[in-house]
């Protein structure tokens, strides 16, 4: 059977958090050895959050490093920079011209990030419209996203509808896939973790700032000599991430165990979370000292997401009539 393409990228907005790992990263790992995976960088998308060219540039390679650190294999995936293919950004022009007003004000996302005080802007209301190019100009059958992910995805779904309608059957209508067990993690605050929020915990921060965040994670007022709630809590779901099933009952018994203190919990997940990122902080350290080579695997893997994207937005050009020599 041939295996299904997938395709996802992450912005290059700021440094990964566990929530990134969890929710996205650990999956595509994973797909690698199933499925024909397509990844990105979304540096068109982190645009919307960063104004500083230089950060942005930082932003990008450090990505690309902690990507690679934590898994992604070039032999074995389609990995590049979005800014590498600005094609992408005319099949945005042209999903754009069948995309609706109505469908994008309906978006969750854009009301909720501007409901948390996020300026307003073209980009960001639209930036649906940038995410569909992304899925459909690689053929893209399957997305494997967070639940906060899945309306953009079902929009994308419109969209390359619409324009099949309009012009012919051009684009693969792409699925979702959603990992019910870790579709929207928790942040620090109890909310879904987010740069935007500021409620991440980074995975490659150094120890003090990590014990900084863990110790921050909310936590309900119950005494120490009660048990405390698992179902609930924002500490239990965020631990339980890094511990296998017979070790999550363990956990459990811990929360619910008389005497047992938060702050106890927090301090040993500290250490949890620092042992289990141990060998990928080793390698990441060692691609930060050889740029070179990262961008020579960036470029290498544009040129490969070019060759497959290329016919697509060929097939579009002919299809709305830009290519009017033909």
């Amino acid at each position: 059977m041939t295996p299904k393409r997938l395709l996802s990228g992450i912005q290059t907005s700021g440094t990964p958090h566990i929530g990134n790992y969890f929710g996205m990263m650990q999956r595509m790992v994973d797909f690698q050895e199933t499925s024909e995976l397509f990844c990105f960088l979304a540096n068109y998308h982190a645009l919307t959050s960063v104004s500083d060219g230089d950060q942005l540039r930082k932003n990008t390679l450090t990505t690309a490093c902690d990507f690679l650190a934590l898994g992604i294999d070039p032999e074995k995936s389609v990995f590049w920079v979005q800014s590498d293919l600005p094609e992408v950004t005319e099949l945005t022009w042209l999903l754009s011209n069948v995309t609706g007003m109505g469908l994008l004000e309906r978006s969750h996302s854009y009301k909720d990030k501007v409901s948390k005080g996020i300026t307003a802007t073209h980009g960001l209301f639209s930036y649906p419209v940038l995410m569909s190019a992304d899925i459909l100009m690689f053929g893209s059958q399957v997305v494997p996203v967070g639940k906060d992910q899945k309306q953009h995805v079902e929009m994308t779904r419109d969209i390359a509808q619409r324009f099949n309608s309009t012009y012919g059957n051009t684009f693969v209508v792409p699925e979702p896939l959603i990992e019910t067990a870790t579709g929207l993690l928790p942040g620090i605050d109890g909310q879904k973790m987010s740069k935007s929020y500021n409620n991440t915990i980074d995975i490659f921060c150094d120890k003090a700032t990590l014990a900084k965040k863990v110790m921050c994670i909310v936590t309900d007022s119950t005494p120490v000599d009660q048990p405390k709630d698992t179902e609930n809590s924002t500490l239990f779901a965020i631990y339980s991430l890094f511990l296998e099933a017979d070790q999550q009952k363990e956990l459990v018994t811990r929360f619910q165990t008389p005497g047992t203190s938060y702050g106890a919990l927090k301090k040993d997940l500290v250490e949890v979370i620092w042992n289990y990122f141990a060998p990928q902080r080793e390698l990441r350290n060692e691609l930060a000292n050889n740029t070179d080579h990262v961008i020579k695997i960036l470029k290498q893997g544009a040129d490969k997401a070019r060759s497959v994207a290329m016919p697509y937005l060929e097939r579009a050009r002919n299809a709305v009539g830009l290519n009017y020599t033909r």
